[in-house]
């Protein structure tokens, strides 16, 4: 047990990081001074659920997400979902601060209507071509080309020709939940 609670400080500073937030960022959001919660992270402060409850909060996580799990199954098995013909394929578990997938985009007649959200998303073309509308940038990218870009730009995605487009996407928390959730 003694080892277990040790790992509670430096796994919470590696999602904190993860996540892209400072340790001011979350020290003021879970009204506590930089320096505790740079003592929590470092192991030189105990960790309480008086300290970990609003920092946890904060992060979106779980306290039981900072403690290992000796018998996690590493295999996802989450089902791929079909929106608007489209295939999502989870290749991360639910929990994950950031999101994988792979997604297929079927050809289309029509083109999608171009999308604006909070997010960043991160884009492989694994097969096919894959037509990225970027605010006014219109690009087409192929087999084993990749991009990155901020979803608050407006942006839609389709194959180019008669064939599927099949893409590694990876998107930030805000990004996800518009692109495999929809905007309900």
């Amino acid at each position: 047990m003694g080892n277990e609670l040790e790992q509670v400080g430096p796994r919470l500073r590696a999602i904190r990081r993860a996540r892209g937030f400072t340790l001011d960022d979350v020290a003021a959001r879970a009204g506590m001074s930089t320096s505790t919660l740079s003592r929590l992270e470092s192991g030189k402060r105990q960790a309480s659920l008086e300290l970990l409850l609003p920092v946890t909060r904060h992060l979106g996580i779980r306290i039981d997400d900072l403690l290992p799990s000796e018998t996690r199954d590493p295999r996802v098995r989450r089902p791929a979902v079909r929106r608007d013909g489209i295939t999502i394929a989870p290749l991360t578990p639910e929990e994950s601060a950031i999101r994988t997938y792979k997604i297929t985009y079927p050809p289309v007649d029509t083109l999608p209507e171009l999308c604006v959200h909070d997010g960043y998303e991160w884009l492989y073309v694994l097969s096919g071509k894959l037509r990225l509308r970027l605010g006014e940038q219109d690009l087409v990218l192929t087999r084993g080309e990749a991009a990155e870009f901020d979803t608050r730009v407006p942006h839609a995605m389709s194959p180019v020709g008669k064939s599927p487009a099949e893409v590694l996407s990876i998107f930030n928390g805000e990004g996800e939940r518009m692109h495999t959730h929809g905007s309900d």
